[in-house]
């Protein structure tokens, strides 16, 4: 029996790692993928594949696509594919560094890692803005039925991921006065707490889950993430399908109503790519949908 990856519905972890990775040109994915098979646990280290690999496999996903590149307004939603994306999750620094090493020289010669960006927890899974992250994630069933896909399907227990590097802009947001800051967010810093009348352009009106028709519930498990002085958000929206984020993605670009969100005062997306993340079985990924 098929059951999901155990890390996309476990709470953040301490310190993570996101690894991206491409095929070589010429190159024959199955022996690498056979080994990502057996080094994903699915709790400790997450695993996605993109399209183009499923699509070098001569197979199909139903569901999976390309991220949509999308501009308007002086906004540009950039879309950055890649073959494979393994989230590394754990408490020592030392220890994900290592596991690292051993994936990417499993996955190699025929895989190429062209990123690797670090992710930690910060102040109880707080933005590095101080707002706390997440707060609308629903919990239980009502999360497994969110974030996974489900019986009668022959993916059940798969689930769907948009993974997205925000790059914030500390100085704009620094010129803001506390209430505009809660204002942007929807929610005072203080006490997390939503506030009823704020603006229509407000980040929690404009993502409202249960405001959508049908309801856009996905499970977010965002962590901030720094370079040198650069630093912002890895996004994770996990979803029994990828409609309901790009549903939530529009309605922040104004594309139901002409109003954007005040995220983007502050913050733009820099990178954006989605990934199907295989159902577990006998403690491996399950690559039967790709015939592997």
């Amino acid at each position: 029996m098929s059951t999901s990856q155990p890390g996309i519905l476990a709470p953040i972890p301490q310190h993570a790692r996101h690894l991206t990775f491409s095929l070589e040109p010429g190159a024959r994915p199955r022996r690498g993928l056979g080994e990502l098979s057996r080094l994903a646990d699915g709790e400790r280290t997450v695993a996605g594949i993109g399209e183009s690999l499923v699509r070098t496999l001569g197979r199909n996903i139903e569901g999976l696509r390309a991220f949509p590149a999308q501009s308007g307004g002086g906004l540009d939603i950039p879309s950055t594919p890649s073959g494979l994306w393994v989230w590394i999750r754990g408490k020592d620094r030392g220890e994900i560094l290592h596991r690292s090493r051993r994936i990417a020289a499993a996955l190699a010669p025929a895989f190429r890692l062209e990123q690797v960006l670090e992710a930690f927890q910060h102040d109880r899974s707080r933005d590095l803005t101080g707002y706390e992250d997440g707060t609308e994630n629903p919990r239980g069933a009502k999360a497994r039925k969110a974030a996974l896909v489900q019986p009668p399907s022959p993916l059940a227990g798969s689930s769907f991921v948009a993974v997205q590097q925000w790059e914030h802009r500390f100085d704009r947001f620094d010129a803001m006065s506390p209430r505009s800051r809660d204002d942007t967010i929807g929610r005072r810093r203080s006490s997390n707490v939503e506030i009823a009348g704020a603006p229509r352009s407000a980040h929690v009106k404009r993502t409202a889950q249960e405001n959508f028709d049908p309801p856009a519930f996905v499970v977010r498990r965002s962590m901030p993430w720094a370079e040198g002085m650069r630093a912002g958000l890895v996004f994770l929206s996990f979803g029994s399908s990828l409609d309901k984020f790009e549903a939530q993605l529009r309605r922040m670009l104004g594309g139901d109503d002409g109003i954007t969100d005040a995220l983007f005062r502050f913050t733009r997306p820099v990178s954006g790519a989605y990934f199907w993340c295989p159902a577990m079985r006998r403690g491996r990924l399950d690559l039967g949908p790709l015939d592997l």
